[in-house]
């Protein structure tokens, strides 16, 4: 491959990169987590980036959620190019309300699509396994992994096998940290072993919804990201991290959710069957967070008057923000035949579910943080290269992560 060679991939150039290339996703990163760990002293590598490296805050996509936001770094691109617009979604034409998981929602090609097929090996490493089919999809060879199921990979499948035994670690719990730890070592023994010229590796947030910045069970996690992105860096990877949304408690003062139930009120004030809330942060994991994030959206059904409900629910405390559908698709860049006809985000300390009788929260041990909303939309941006200048009006996107690591590496 020609060193000056680039890729078009959803309208953005690419070049070619020189060096191995790792972009690190941390899911629900609120960037006060990294302050407090430098704070903390338990950072050292995280702490050196704002000297020798590049240090950016950016905006992730909103719905600030998990599949939106790892498939918008992945194909540069927002969910009005890519599709995918929540965990979860009403599938209008299955009229079935349905995980976001399967590739045949993807309307756009990935980087790894496109840099594989041109020659390049890719390694993709994602903690739970309801990312890896999207991200991994049309990839000519290469690594595609969770670490959720890592103790079943082939080779045929997956493009590595044995991964406990190259890894070093037992299958990891779905719910743990370690699931995150994995990822990180398996990157480094990837990188060591088989040196990817580009390698993704997405986490889960599982630390972030138990633990707020500056604590010890947060601090601990962020020590051990540490410590693996310093053996990356001296395995000469250039690093591009950042988060797929941040993460803010839900609470009142005295640590009570502060939920608003917003199917049960428009049943009262609109009447039962006259709209459907669906909650696109859901997802097959929710003992952490009760299916329970700062964004809804909201089918009218026959006899449900818009302009009527959006002025109830514009009226409820707690939310921050009503939009119609065209509102919403243009405000954060979403495909309109994907959302409800109306768009509802609630305020920082607040979420939004649908009826009290389904959800349970019996697991919340700790309490309630989650993400969804405008409140969850700034993330870091943190590369270990000094970068070109950036254009000062250049909204800064979660998305751009790949091509600011890209050009330094180029």
């Amino acid at each position: 491959m020609s060193d000056n060679k680039t890729l078009q991939v959803n309208g953005r150039s690419y070049p070619w990169m020189k060096q191995p290339v790792v972009v690190v996703c941390v899911d629900g990163c609120e960037q006060e987590y990294i302050n407090q760990a430098i704070q903390a002293g338990v950072t050292p590598f995280l702490k050196k980036l704002a000297a020798q490296g590049t240090v950016l805050t950016g905006d992730c996509v909103v719905p600030s959620f998990t599949n939106p936001n790892n498939l918008s770094i992945v194909t540069g691109a927002p969910p009005s190019v890519h599709g995918i617009c929540g965990n979860y979604f009403l599938d209008r034409e299955a009229n079935q309300e349905v995980m976001m998981n399967d590739a045949k929602y993807l309307r756009a090609g990935t980087l790894f699509e496109a840099f594989s097929n041109a020659g390049a090996k890719v390694a993709v490493i994602t903690a739970k396994d309801k990312l890896r089919s999207l991200l991994g999809h049309k990839m000519r060879g290469g690594i595609c992994f969770s670490a959720e199921k890592a103790d079943q990979a082939t080779l045929e499948q997956n493009g590595v096998e044995n991964l406990l035994e190259l890894v070093g670690m037992p299958l990891p719990s779905v719910y743990s940290a370690e699931l995150s730890e994995f990822v990180f070592a398996a990157g480094v023994k990837l990188l060591e072993t088989q040196r990817p010229d580009i390698m993704y590796l997405s986490t889960t947030d599982y630390i972030q919804h138990k633990y707020a910045p500056g604590t010890p069970g947060a601090n601990a996690f962020y020590a051990m990201m540490d410590h693996y992105l310093t053996q990356l860096d001296a395995l000469g990877a250039v690093i591009g991290l950042t988060a797929d949304h941040g993460m803010n408690a839900k609470t009142d003062s005295a640590g009570k959710p502060n939920v608003i139930y917003l199917q049960d009120v428009l049943d009262a004030k609109v009447g039962n069957g006259k709209t459907r809330v669906i909650l696109p942060i859901t997802d097959p994991y929710v003992v952490h967070h009760g299916a329970l994030g700062s964004y809804a959206t909201v089918y009218l059904n026959e006899g449900a008057d818009l302009a009527s409900v959006t002025r109830q629910v514009n009226a409820i405390p707690g939310i921050e923000l009503v939009l119609t559908r065209t509102e919403a698709a243009a405000r954060f860049e979403l495909p309109e035949d994907r959302i409800g006809d109306l768009v509802v985000v609630s305020e920082r300390l607040t979420v939004i579910g649908t009826s009290a009788s389904r959800h349970d929260l019996s697991e919340l041990k700790l309490p309630l943080r989650s993400h969804g909303g405008i409140s969850e939309q700034r993330v870091p941006l943190m590369f270990n290269r000094h970068l070109a200048a950036i254009p000062s009006d250049h909204r800064l996107r979660n998305f751009d992560v790949f091509f600011l690591a890209m050009n330094a590496a180029a």
